[in-house]
C-alpha cells in the first residue's frame, strides 16, 4: 500500500506484519467488534485478532497443552454465523503415575461467540481414556491495541502509551491512552483461577480422571462486568441473545426457495453472511462492508448492497439512506474531500483516524457516492411507494443532487469528474480505486480531473431519479430542471464516451477531454443505469457476455488485450462478483436474459470452491477443466456485496420488478438459473401487503404462480410476459 488509501488493496509494505491468507480463516462479528483467528481458534497477531471499532484489543490469544499446540480435528462457524467451534486433541502427554497419554486420547473443545462487544469462550476438555490424564494447559494472550491501518502495515511515526498490565486472582487487565486521550482496555476473565497467571498467560494443571471432563470459560471485553457470574448459564444465555438477534437479521425481507439443495445452500449461506455484516445503528440496519479489512460503514459498498436486495428487503435501502443523510458533508475540507452536498464514503473510529493522522474518520473521496445515494432513494421510492421516507430525505436529496450539478457545471463539458483534494486522500476516486486502476490504452496514466465511464450513468439516472421524484411530490418545474440536466449529461457521455472503432465505451475521459480507449467492466454499470442507445447497449453486452470478458467464472475487470492486465491484481483482471453482478443487471435491462443465467451459474460454481461464501474478488485466470478458481489472498470474506451479488442476478433472471407506487409486481420473460426447476419467493412486500410466487420450469418456459394474502383485502396485481 504505497499511500493511506483506505480502500485499496491490503498489500503490506516490506517489513510489515506477515499477512495469513483471509480464505484460511475464520470470522465473528457483532457490531462493532470482530474476531478474525486461524482454525485452532488461536490470533496470531498477523493480520488477525479481536478488533473493537477499529483497534485490535486482542493480537495473541492461543491454546497449548504441553507447550505445543493441540491437533486440530475441524473447525467451523455454524450456518447462522454466530458460533465458532474447534475440536481438538491432544499430543503425547507426560507420565501420571505409571503410564504416559497417548496422542489422540484428550478431546479439547473450543467453542465461542460475540455479544455486546466481548468474547465468550467455553474449553473444554474430555478423557477418552481409562486411565487418569495431567494436562498441562495453557492460554496465552497479549493486546497491542493498534490500529486497523497499522494492522493493514500504515507507519506511525509515534504512538501513545500502554498502562502497566492489571493481574487479580481470575482478571487481567490491560489498557492503552492513545494520542486521541481515550483509553482502550481489554479485560481477560477466566471463570477458576489458575495456578499461575501473569500479564500474558494462564496455566493451568488439569486433573483429568478417567472418562472425565473439565471446563473453563473465558471473557475478553472492555471490563471486567460479570466476570463474578461466569460460568454455563452466563454463557447459554449470551449466546441465546445472541442467535435471537442474528435469527431477527435473517428474517427481514422475503425469503427464497431453491429445488436445487446446493443453490439453496449458497442463498441460505449468502442471507446469513448479509446479516451478520449488517449493524442494527439508531438510523436503521446497516451492512458494514466486509472483513477483516472494512468492517465498518462505506457509503459506496451500502448502496450497491442495498441495491442487490432491494427486491427482498427495502427496510436495507431505509437505513443505508437514514445514515448516509444525516452524514452528509455540510462544509469544504480539501483534507477530507469534502464539500456540502456530498455524501459519505467511509467513516473510521480508530485512533489514527480520530487524531487526523489519515482523513478516513468521515471522509468523502468517492465520486460516485453521491449519485448512487440519490439513484437509491429513487429505486427505493419505486420500490415501497414509501411517502414519508422520501419526503424526511428531500433536504438531503436536493443538496446531493444540488452538488452533481455544480460539479458539472464545473468541468468543460459537464461530466462528473473527481480530483483528490490532498495526497492524503485516494487518488482514484471510483469503486476501482487502486493507484493503478485507470489508464490509458498504452498504459499511461491519466491526469485529472478524470470523469469515469460509469459515474456519468450513475449521475444520469440520479438526475433522472430526482425529476421522478420531484413529479411524484407535485413540483413540476424542479422535475423539468432536474429532467433537462439529465438529457444534456447523456448527450455528452454518447458523444464523448463511445469508442466506436472498438464498438465499446471509453473506461474514462481525462482532464485533456482525452478519452482512455480502454475496454472494461465499467461500462456494464452505464448499462445497468439505462444511459446508452440500444444498438450501442447490445453491442457492449455482446462483448462483456464474450471470450475476452469472461474467465468462467464470471466477468474480468479487464480483458486480457489491456495494457495493465493482470489477473492476480486488485481491479486489473480479476473478477469481483458484485461487478458480475451490476453487469449482468445491465445485460438484463437490454434483453440479454440468457448471458445472465450464465454468469449466475458462474457466480455459483465459484462460491462451491470457496465454501458458498463469495469473497470480495477473486484472480481472473481463465478457467481450466477440472480446477478450481484461483483465491486472491488477501480479499475480505465475508463481503456484503459479494453476499448480495446472487440476489441482483437472481432477480436479472426471472425478470422481476416490484411496483410500490402502483402496488403491482412486473415479471418478464422469466429465467430460472440452470439446474433449478422450481423457485418460490415467499412474503415479498407489495405495498403494504405481502405475495408469494412460484417459479416453475415447464419445457423450454418458466411460468409464474402467485398466492395472495389470505384476507378480504384486494389482490396484488401481478403482470407476466413469457
Amino acid at each position: 500500500m504505497a499511500t493511506t488509501d483506505a480502500t485499496t488493496p491490503p498489500e503490506l509494505p516490506a517489513g510489515a506484519a506477515p499477512e495469513r491468507a483471509v480464505q484460511s480463516s475464520f470470522v465473528l462479528k457483532d457490531g462493532d467488534t470482530y474476531l478474525v483467528m486461524d482454525a485452532h481458534g488461536d490470533v496470531t497477531g498477523a493480520a488477525d485478532g479481536l478488533f473493537r471499532e477499529d483497534t485490535r484489543v486482542l493480537s495473541a490469544f492461543g491454546l497449548r497443552v504441553d507447550g505445543a499446540r493441540p491437533s486440530l480435528l475441524s473447525s467451523a462457524v455454524s450456518h447462522d454465523n454466530v458460533v465458532f467451534t474447534a475440536d481438538l486433541t491432544n499430543q503425547p502427554l507426560p507420565v501420571l503415575g505409571s503410564d504416559a497419554t497417548p496422542h489422540g486420547v484428550i478431546h479439547i473443545e473450543r467453542k465461542r461467540f460475540l455479544w455486546e462487544a466481548r468474547l465468550f469462550e467455553r474449553i473444554r476438555l474430555a478423557n477418552y481414556g481409562d486411565r487418569p490424564a495431567r494436562v498441562p494447559l495453557a492460554l496465552r494472550f497479549d493486546a497491542d491495541f493498534r490500529d486497523m491501518f497499522e494492522v493493514r502495515g500504515q507507519r506511525r511515526s509515534r504512538r501513545g502509551t500502554a498502562a502497566a498490565p492489571r493481574v487479580h486472582e481470575r482478571t487481567v487487565e490491560l489498557a492503552y491512552r492513545g494520542l486521541d486521550g481515550v483509553e482502550r482496555r481489554s479485560c481477560i476473565a477466566l471463570s477458576q483461577a489458575p495456578q499461575r497467571l501473569d500479564a500474558h498467560e494462564a496455566r493451568f494443571e488439569v486433573e483429568l480422571p478417567a472418562r472425565g471432563h473439565w471446563l473453563l470459560y473465558v471473557e475478553v471485553g472492555p471490563d471486567a462486568a460479570g466476570a463474578a457470574a461466569m460460568g454455563a448459564e452466563r454463557f447459554r444465555a449470551a449466546a441465546a441473545r445472541a442467535r435471537r438477534g442474528m435469527r431477527a437479521k435473517r428474517r427481514r425481507g422475503a425469503r427464497l426457495a431453491a429445488s436445487g439443495r446446493l443453490f439453496q445452500g449458497w442463498l441460505d449461506r449468502s442471507r446469513a453472511d448479509l446479516a451478520l455484516l449488517t449493524t442494527d445503528l439508531p438510523t436503521g440496519p446497516y451492512p458494514y462492508a466486509g472483513i477483516p479489512w472494512f468492517s465498518t460503514p462505506f457509503g459506496r459498498d451500502a448502496i450497491v448492497t442495498a441495491l442487490q436486495v432491494l427486491w427482498l428487503d427495502p427496510g436495507l435501502a431505509r437505513g443505508v439512506l437514514s445514515f448516509l443523510a444525516a452524514r452528509q458533508a455540510q462544509e469544504t475540507s480539501s483534507f477530507r474531500d469534502a464539500e456540502p452536498g456530498k455524501i459519505m464514503h467511509e467513516t473510521r473510529k480508530g485512533e489514527m483516524a480520530a487524531v487526523d493522522e489519515l482523513p478516513f474518520g468521515q471522509y468523502y473521496g468517492g465520486v460516485d457516492t453521491t449519485p448512487l445515494f440519490v439513484l437509491l432513494a429513487g429505486a427505493y421510492a419505486r420500490r415501497t411507494g414509501d411517502r414519508a421516507t422520501v419526503d424526511a430525505l428531500w433536504p438531503a436529496l436536493e443538496a446531493a443532487a444540488s452538488w452533481l450539478v455544480r460539479s458539472m457545471e464545473r468541468h468543460p463539458a459537464g461530466l462528473l469528474a473527481y480530483q483528490r483534494g490532498e495526497a492524503s486522500g485516494l487518488a482514484n476516486q471510483g469503486w476501482k480505486d487502486s493507484h493503478d486502476a485507470i489508464f490509458h490504452a498504452d498504459g499511461r496514466t491519466p491526469e485529472g480531473p478524470i470523469a469515469l465511464v460509469e459515474v456519468q450513468g450513475y449521475a444520469w439516472r440520479a438526475l433522472r431519479a430526482m425529476a421522478d421524484l420531484a413529479r411524484w411530490r407535485g413540483e413540476a418545474d424542479a422535475a423539468a430542471v432536474w429532467g433537462a440536466a439529465a438529457e444534456r449529461l447523456r448527450t455528452a457521455v454518447e458523444r464523448l464516451f463511445w469508442l466506436d472503432a472498438l464498438q465499446f465505451y471509453a473506461l474514462a475521459v481525462d482532464g485533456a477531454g482525452q478519452p482512455c480507449r480502454v475496454r472494461a467492466s465499467n461500462a456494464g454499470h452505464l448499462l445497468y443505469s439505462g444511459l446508452p442507445a440500444p444498438e450501442r447497449a447490445r453491442a457492449v453486452a455482446r462483448q462483456l457476455a464474450g471470450r475476452a470478458f469472461q474467465s468462467g467464472w464470471g466477468i474480468r475487470t479487464l480483458p486480457s488485450e489491456a495494457a495493465r492486465f493482470n489477473p492476480m491484481s486488485y481491479h486489473n483482471g480479476s473478477v469481483w462478483p458484485h461487478d458480475v453482478a451490476l453487469c449482468g443487471a445491465g445485460l438484463a435491462r437490454y434483453g440479454e436474459r440468457d448471458g445472465v443465467v450464465q454468469l449466475l451459474g458462474h457466480l455459483f460454481e465459484a462460491a462451491v470452491h470457496f465454501g458458498m461464501r463469495l469473497p470480495e474478488l477473486f484472480c481472473g485466470f481463465t478457467r481450466q477443466p477440472g480446477e478450481p478458481p484461483i483465491a486472491y489472498p488477501v480479499a475480505c470474506l465475508p463481503q456484503a456485496w459479494a453476499a448480495g451479488a446472487p440476489f441482483m442476478l437472481l432477480q436479472s433472471c426471472l425478470g422481476l420488478r416490484v411496483d410500490g407506487v402502483r402496488g403491482t409486481v412486473h415479471i418478464v420473460r422469466p429465467a430460472l438459473p440452470q439446474g433449478i426447476d422450481r423457485l418460490d419467493v415467499e412474503g415479498l412486500q407489495v405495498g403494504a401487503r405481502r405475495i408469494g410466487l412460484q417459479f416453475r420450469r415447464v419445457g423450454r418456459q418458466v411460468v409464474v404462480g402467485c398466492r395472495q394474502p389470505e384476507d378480504d383485502g384486494p389482490p396484488v396485481e401481478v403482470s407476466v410476459r413469457l
